[in-house]
């Protein structure tokens, strides 16, 4: 580790050790690396004796829960809450803007420690524990549970492992490094079920994504000399299949894994005149550098943005970047 991450997690410890009564809050629409450093954070406060409040601007997905164990988790969008808080802990979030509609109840002077692993973390926070070659937010809470001393609990274990699984793909990306390994073969030690977890985060499908999945297909487009590939996903298909936002996890694989693509894109329509665009790289383009052009961010081979306009005009913008980016 550099000098200057031992200093930031010094920094992010006592921030942690000083306070209490924390408002922990992760990205829109949580994926596992959010649910999982969410959760940790729970367990890590609670073994500290502390005080705190989980949040996320929607409903964190059902299959993240059993992360939870006695702690609730409040949904910002059906319950906005009634009073201001004053110490707030952001972990997984690129910038403030990733937070969502939760600022709404940070009070006026409040401290914030902004906990994360993306390149295009624009150091939000107070106080900022960003390392952006770890895998995942979770490596960054495993350091940080290594500094502060506290125990590796089955429960604080699991949600380090959950998040370090989903986010690097079962163990299959580019950044399973061999600390993950090493992390992860740890936290096998103290009883986390490492196959139990793949089969729920990775290989169980409801039927509302399968049926999905079937209908995202027929959309499956390339350009570029099939070096780029995308699906789209309309609300309409979402009202047809009675699937979420959180059963498009895993979709824009799907046209990244086509032999010879270079680029995948999953188009989908948050509400008329709204589309979110993911991005996912065979490492030939930096897509976090394409996603900040377009106000977005994340990694070099996973990134994301909002787009206005047409599902038309969203895939005209991107097939057109995506081709300069290519050339």
């Amino acid at each position: 580790m550099t000098t200057g991450y031992n200093v930031q997690l010094e920094q992010a410890a006592e921030f942690l050790r000083s306070n209490d009564d924390f408002l922990v809050v992760s990205h829109i629409q949580p994926d596992g690396d959010a649910a999982g450093s969410t959760f940790a954070v729970a367990w890590m406060l609670h073994s500290m004796g502390k005080r705190f409040t989980l949040i996320n601007e929607g409903r964190m997905p059902d299959k993240f829960m059993y992360m939870a164990g006695p702690f609730s988790i409040t949904n910002y969008e059906t319950n906005p809450l009634e009073r201001a808080f004053e110490r707030i802990v952001s972990v997984d979030c690129a910038d403030f803007e990733r937070i969502g509609k939760v600022h709404g109840v940070f009070a006026e002077g409040y401290q914030l420690l902004n906990i994360d692993h993306h390149a295009t973390n624009d150091g939000f926070g107070h106080v900022n524990l960003v390392r952006e070659d770890a895998a995942a937010t979770v490596e960054v809470l495993y350091d940080l549970t290594r500094t502060l001393g506290l125990p590796f609990s089955s429960e604080l274990s699991s949600c380090i492992y959950s998040g370090l699984l989903t986010d690097t793909g079962g163990f299959r990306y580019s950044n399973t490094s061999p600390k993950v390994l090493t992390i992860a073969a740890e936290l096998l030690g103290y009883g986390v079920p490492g196959y139990e977890l793949a089969e729920r985060l990775l290989e169980t499908m409801t039927y509302a994504q399968v049926s999905l999945l079937k209908e995202s297909l027929k959309t499956l487009s390339f350009a570029h000399d099939k070096k780029l590939a995308w699906l789209s996903v309309t609300l309409d298909d979402l009202r047809t299949t009675e699937a979420s936002s959180e059963d498009m996890a895993g979709l824009v694989n799907y046209a990244r894994n086509v032999e010879g693509v270079e680029v995948g894109v999953l188009f989908k329509e948050k509400q008329p005149g709204v589309i979110k665009v993911s991005m996912r790289s065979a490492g030939a383009v930096d897509v976090a550098r394409l996603a900040q052009s377009f106000g977005g961010g994340g990694h070099i081979r996973a990134a994301g943005c909002t787009l206005t306009g047409s599902m038309e005009e969203a895939v005209e913008r991107i097939v057109k970047e995506v081709g300069l980016a290519l050339a």
